[in-house]
C-alpha cells in the first residue's frame, strides 16, 4: 500500500479551541494516518472577516493511503463529527475570493499532497492561498520537510 505524505492546516476559533484541535488530530491520526509531526498552536487574528474570536492555528504532517478525494471527504466528516455546520452565506465575504469565512469550531485544509497539483472546483492542491497566510505558513515551516515544498 503507497503512502502519500500529506500536510494539513487546522484552527478553531470557537468553544475550546485546544481540545477541538486535540481531538481532530487525534481523529486524522485514526482516520487518515499517523501523525508523524505537529505544529504548536498559535494564536491569530480571524482572516477574511471580522470576528471578537481568535484562531488557534496548527499544522500536522501525516502518512496516508487515502487519495486526495477519499482525503477531503474524511477531513470533512471529521469537521462534522467535531460541530463544524454547513457553510452559510455571510455578510463577511473575503476580498480575496468568493468563499465565505465565518467563525467555526473547527477548520482543517489540505495543504499539500506529496508533489501533487489538483485543480477541481472543490479541491485544490496546493492549498491556493496558504502562501498568503502566515496563520498557515508558520505552523508549516515548523513542521514541513524542506523537500515538500
Amino acid at each position: 500500500m503507497t503512502k502519500h505524505q500529506v500536510y494539513l492546516g487546522l484552527g478553531s476559533n470557537i468553544g475550546d479551541r485546544e481540545a477541538v484541535l486535540l481531538q481532530a488530530i487525534k481523529l486524522i491520526e485514526e482516520r487518515v494516518g499517523q501523525v508523524l509531526r505537529r505544529s504548536s498552536f498559535i494564536e491569530t487574528e480571524p482572516w477574511g472577516f471580522e470576528s471578537e474570536h481568535q484562531f488557534l492555528n496548527a499544522a500536522v504532517y501525516c502518512e496516508t493511503a487515502l487519495t486526495p478525494r477519499q482525503l477531503l471527504l474524511e477531513t470533512q466528516q471529521i469537521e462534522r463529527d467535531l460541530g463544524r455546520k454547513k457553510k452559510t452565506p455571510s455578510k463577511h465575504i473575503s476580498l480575496h475570493s468568493k468563499k465565505n469565512y465565518q467563525d467555526r469550531p473547527i477548520d482543517i485544509d489540505i495543504l499539500l499532497y506529496d508533489d501533487l497539483v489538483v485543480d477541481e472546483p472543490d479541491l485544490k492542491i496546493p492549498h491556493p492561498l496558504m502562501h498568503q497566510r502566515e496563520f498557515v505558513m508558520r505552523p508549516l515551516n515548523e513542521i514541513r520537510d524542506p523537500q515538500s515544498l
